[in-house]
């Protein structure tokens, strides 16, 4: 133990850390407990655990800690349905109910938002399930690696031999440790079956499985892109440089799975895994799939972001459009529009809709989109939302009626929040994927506005994660 956790703990009797009831489910996922007057939080338990801890970092006003036993169990928990629930960075509720999950994910947004926030709040509504609970995702990215994490289970095992070049996902808060993923229950099938078919295949051949660390070898990444909607399949391979063995690799996969619709390959020697800047090679298929919803195509290609849980992200946009309260004669904003489908979502209920966003290729591909649904009431427009929201724009433009804002993990910046307080929309919807700053926002906005109606959404299950929309009025 570290001579600053010695020190932070050091008025704790010594069985302070024994037959420690779990308190509380808190932020992020993690747990609390209260001992002494000392905030711990804790990782990998549930409310109602009874256990013993060990510190492993503090802080300044907390420290952290996970368990070495468990005297008894929760009666929130339940079985996880995954054979790599707790080796795997992914799911990691799995353990809890799906009843506990909403209630936590619900609580996680009233405590944000009163305790960040400080606005009036209307009552909030009760948070909306996923439609599905497994196979939700439409876009999985599994990692390359020659030197594959064993888990000590494996380790242990002398019966058998482990091959370690694996084709998975990256274990908890580690870039450089991938674990081999025998069946993952996040995304439909063919996902599964594809993803061990380009490994066993790279494998029997002997193709250079790559080194995360040393960035060497060939095979670097895997994208598979599945539409919920449409059935069309997107299946991407990463490799660092090119090779004689991807050809021949990319043909016998489309032969073994002639659905996929779209095919493609990047090389990719960068320090990190995003092609945004490199050129993606379409191989066999079109260069994009599509979704549907109601009765709207989006066209998505291989950088083209889209909601990665298809019919979770239509019971959201709903929500949006009800809280917009359209009545077919308001200019609408959409801001950090992305591909535009929210702004086409909400068209045929809008006089006019004006997009910003600040990634180029997905302003093409909002046009592209616009273009194959007959929409002609949108505009989109490419840059940074504090440079392009400017008085010229909106004097040119219009001042909005409804403005609808779906940001980054990160919230709007300061001046984008500042803009919108002088543009004065008689109405906002804001949808976030990260209630805190989202609470962060609403408490600038307060300066102007109200908040009447507050929506959570449960877009990845098993997940800490949580989406909120909120309506605001002007005062």
């Amino acid at each position: 133990m570290s001579r600053k956790i010695t020190k932070a703990s050091k008025n704790l009797p010594e069985d302070a850390l024994q037959n420690v009831l779990i308190q509380d489910m808190v932020a992020e996922g993690k747990c609390l407990v209260r001992i002494e007057n000392l905030v711990i939080f804790v990782s990998q338990v549930a409310p109602g655990d009874v256990v013993d801890l060990r510190i492993t970092r503090a802080k300044k006003n907390f420290l952290e800690a996970v368990p070495t036993h468990f005297h008894s169990y929760s009666e929130l928990r339940t079985t996880p349905f995954c054979q790599h629930f707790g080796t795997c960075g992914g799911c990691k509720w799995q353990h809890l109910g799906y009843d506990s999950q909403l209630r936590f994910k619900q609580q996680q947004v009233e405590d944000t938002l009163q305790r960040i926030g400080k606005v009036a709040l209307p009552e909030i509504q009760q948070i909306l399930p996923s439609p599905q609970r497994t196979y939700y995702r439409n876009k999985l990215e599994y990692t390359f690696s020659f030197m594959g994490w064993l888990t000590n289970e494996q380790i242990n095992d002398d019966t058998q031999h482990y091959d370690r070049r694996v084709l998975g996902f990256h274990t908890p808060a580690r870039f450089d440790k991938i674990i081999d993923v025998q069946h993952c229950h996040l995304q439909p099938e063919p996902s599964n079956e594809i993803r061990l078919f380009i490994r066993d295949y790279a494998r029997e051949r002997d193709l250079r499985f790559g080194n995360i660390v040393r960035q060497t070898g060939n095979l670097r990444n895997l994208i598979i892109r599945t539409a919920q909607t449409t059935g069309e399949i997107m299946v991407i391979l990463q490799c660092y440089l090119p090779h004689h063995s991807i050809e021949p690799l990319l043909d016998a996969v489309y032969e073994k799975f002639p659905q996929i619709t779209s095919l493609n390959y990047v090389l990719n020697n960068k320090g990190n895994e995003t092609f945004h800047d490199l050129e993606v090679v379409n191989y066999k298929g079109k260069p994009y799939i599509e979704e549907e919803m109601e009765g709207l195509r989006f066209r998505i290609g291989p950088k083209s972001f889209y909601q990665t849980n298809s019919e979770g992200a239509h019971q959201l946009y709903k929500v949006a459009r009800e809280f917009a309260d359209l009545q077919g004669d308001e200019l609408v904003y959409d801001l950090y529009t992305g591909a535009g489908t929210i702004a086409s979502f909400v068209a045929r209920q809008a006089r006019k809709v004006i997009g910003v966003e600040y990634v180029e290729q997905a302003v093409a591909d909002a046009h592209v989109n616009a273009e194959i649904n007959g929409i002609t009431n949108m505009e989109f427009f490419a840059g940074d939302m504090k440079d392009v929201l400017t008085a010229e724009f909106t004097a040119h433009h219009g001042r909005p009626d409804v403005l609808i804002t779906d940001p980054p993990r990160a919230g709007m910046h300061e001046d984008v929040v500042a803009r919108l307080l002088e543009l004065r929309a008689p109405r906002i919807v804001y949808i976030s994927c990260n209630p805190a700053t989202q609470a962060r926002d609403l408490e600038l906005l307060d300066a102007a506005y109200k908040v009447t109606r507050v929506q959570p959404v449960d877009m990845f299950p098993h997940t800490h994660h949580v989406e909120n929309v909120v309506a605001l009025e002007l005062k």
